[in-house]
């Protein structure tokens, strides 16, 4: 059997939300809300329904469209080393540190954006990280829109059943770690899952302690 440790990242592994600080790293604060109030109607929709995935993909769209991917990437590096340096939590990074140690496999299963998760994920030394990436075009330059679903809810299991199903494996002891109801089908899906939201982990598993 392999033990997999799949982890959400914001709110689950740092203090807050990474996305939009992120997108205004990108094109500034005042740029981004101005390419999104540019889109009244689509934008009014999205909150009216309280459609989050929708509402990303228009300010992901006004950040990366055209933009060059070497200057996103060392943008996206930097942006890493802030979240490994102060965004981190103080207890959950240590937990993923004991699986690590115990030779399980580690995933990052999330909605935060690929631009810094996959150098984040290599900063904290897991083997997968599963999240929402943005298509980049022709001439090196992202077109704004999104690789497939925002990788949230459903979308979680999906990305990790496709995961596991790439990697040959098959008879799993899943540990799952979230903090919202974008977590629910990932935490339901595993056979340890640890709500962290307003709790305080610690690294080794109690029953194992």
């Amino acid at each position: 059997m392999t033990t997999v440790a799949a982890f959400d990242v914001d709110g689950t592994l740092t203090t807050r939300d990474c996305v939009v600080p992120f997108l205004e790293l990108l094109v500034g604060r005042a740029r981004l809300a101005a390419a999104v109030v540019a889109r009244p109607v689509a934008s009014t929709a999205a909150l009216v329904r309280r459609d989050r995935d929708r509402f990303k993909a228009i300010a992901v769209r006004a950040a990366y469209a055209n933009r060059d991917a070497d200057s996103v990437r060392a943008l996206g590096v930097s942006f890493a080393e802030r979240v490994h340096a102060q965004l981190l939590r103080a207890d959950t990074p240590k937990r993923l540190e004991w699986h690590r140690q115990q030779g399980h496999r580690v995933v990052l299963v999330s909605a935060s954006l690929g631009s810094y998760l996959h150098p984040l994920g290599a900063m904290l030394g897991v083997d997968a990280v599963l999240c929402t990436e943005v298509v980049l075009g022709e001439g090196g330059r992202y077109t704004g829109e999104l690789v497939g679903a925002n990788c949230r809810g459903p979308e979680k299991t999906r990305r990790l059943s496709d995961w596991l199903a790439q990697m040959n494996i098959e008879n799993v002891d899943l540990w799952a770690y979230g903090d919202s109801k974008g977590d629910r089908e990932l935490l339901a899906a595993a056979h340890h899952s640890f709500l962290v939201k307003d709790s305080q982990l610690s690294a080794v598993p109690e029953e194992l302690s």
